[in-house]
């Protein structure tokens, strides 16, 4: 089984070998950019997951997954590498897109290990009905395409901010706590903070415009699907 081809970000180029050499060795093809300019020019439907530094000379690698994300419309799992690990950054670079986080100096079994949970995160939005779509109020949510759609019109989410409204649509009604949404869509991230969720959400309101209280926040519980007319 093929396991997926992996985009290398990072402009320190022992890094990048070390990464390239690991990851091939574990059964992926792997292509690297020591520049987000260049790592744009490279990408391409056939890449499968980007492994992105963050502080890079010209092009951060936030800049980077704000242009993946919102100008290229593309939900491809990106993991942030990189040596700072304030809450603030944090907080950044999943705002930005990204789907985990791991910080230098880290081992080679724990950047694989990130690899294959993200990856297999990304091969199913829901392991109970992964292809069933949801028609709800004014908002469609198509899984073949990985879509959603409010009033018809394409409302255009991250990866992760897909996940989390699919999950909640598709329990409507039902009251997801923070670590509820944490526990399901974080599983394999240790560093994963309540207010995560909260940047996640606010996110994923902005984007719904008219229909942002089907998302609702039951304070003291949680989040909550419910269409509002």
């Amino acid at each position: 089984m093929e396991k997926g081809k992996i985009l290398i970000v990072d402009d320190e180029a022992d890094i990048c070998e070390i990464l390239q050499f690991n990851l091939e060795n574990a059964g992926y093809d792997v292509d690297c950019a020591s520049s987000a300019e260049e790592a744009l020019d490279k990408l391409s439907p056939e890449h499968s997951l980007i492994l992105l530094d963050v502080m890079m000379e010209g092009m951060s690698g936030f800049k980077m997954a704000e242009v993946v994300r919102k100008e290229r419309g593309s939900r491809i799992p990106i993991i942030f590498l990189t040596a700072k690990n304030a809450e603030n950054d944090l907080l950044t670079g999943f705002s930005a897109g990204g789907d985990d986080y791991i910080s230098k100096p880290f081992s080679i079994h724990e950047v694989i290990a990130r690899v294959k949970a993200v990856l297999r995160r990304s091969g199913g939005m829901s392991a109970e009905h992964p292809e069933d779509n949801i028609v709800s109020g004014k908002i469609r949510i198509d899984m073949s395409k990985k879509m959603v759609y409010a009033a018809d019109n394409p409302v255009l989410l991250s990866k992760k901010e897909f996940e989390i409204l699919y999950l909640l649509a598709s329990h409507e009604g039902r009251v997801y706590s923070r670590e509820d949404i944490i526990n399901e869509l974080w599983k394999d991230a240790p560093y994963v903070l309540d207010r995560t969720v909260d940047v996640h959400i606010a996110r994923i309101r902005g984007k719904l415009g008219p229909y942002k209280n089907y998302l609702t926040n039951r304070s003291g519980y949680g989040y909550c699907f419910s269409p509002v007319e």
